[in-house]
């Protein structure tokens, strides 16, 4: 059956009230299932930007935790250094009082010395004896260069700087990504934006240009979400 219009009046040139219909356009017959989408786009929009906010706030606590840990590890890393350079002194303090026992040819005095270097130690000294340094000119200098010579908390010092470097890449990345999620509920946002003020256009043709819009930012948005990581 067909719209026939709404029947008003209007004032004529001679000042006198006449009737006349209004026809509806083309574009006011799709009035409701105008409604019906801006409404699901509103929905959709709603959702979407709660949980993109939600997302945002789980990431910024992942970047502190991965930043806190970060700077813990990096405090552990510092202080087995700290260490490793002490046994080192005392590694070096050892050898060079045997070196000057071996040189007075006290034997007594540098067992006495030997008997008291670290366990990393007595391999790269062994190892090094084991190359005659007293009449071989090629022998390495010291222990220290040998490759034996190796200090585990310095190792660990390695280690845990690494570690720190990792966790701080983690607390990077989760940065990244919180702010790729308070962007995308900005971007959402102006979906509800558009979705708000569309109704308060008279003419359906500037209603449908805006719901179209909106839902071409709407996916955008959600096609965000789907591609984003997950906390």
């Amino acid at each position: 059956m067909e719209d026939k219009g709404e029947t008003t009046t209007k004032q004529s040139e001679s000042g006198e009230m006449t009737p006349y219909i209004d026809l509806p356009t083309r574009f006011d017959r799709w009035e409701p299932a105008a409604e019906v989408i801006a409404t699901i786009v509103l929905a959709f929009a709603t959702l979407a930007t709660a949980w993109s906010g939600y997302q945002a706030a789980r990431w910024g606590g992942v970047q502190s935790s991965s930043y806190s840990q970060a700077g813990a590890i990096r405090t552990e890393s510092v202080r087995a250094s700290s260490q490793a350079g002490q046994l080192v002194q005392i590694d070096i303090g050892l050898f060079t009082n045997w070196i000057n026992a071996f040189a007075a040819e006290d034997q007594l005095l540098t067992d006495f010395y030997e008997q008291r270097f670290r366990p990393e130690f007595k391999p790269a000294f062994e190892a090094w004896l084991a190359t005659k340094p007293a009449i071989n000119p090629d022998a390495p200098p010291t222990p220290f260069s040998m490759s034996e010579y190796q200090v585990s908390k310095a190792q660990e010092a390695m280690q845990l700087e690494t570690d720190a470097e990792a966790k701080f890449a983690e607390g990077t990345a989760a940065n990244e990504t919180s702010d790729n999620y308070i962007l995308n509920t900005v971007i959402l946002a102006s979906v509800l934006f558009l979705g708000g003020i569309a109704s308060k256009f008279k003419a359906m043709s500037a209603r449908w240009v805006i719901i179209v819009f909106s839902l071409g930012i709407l996916a955008f948005g959600l096609f965000n979400i789907f591609t984003y990581p997950i906390n």
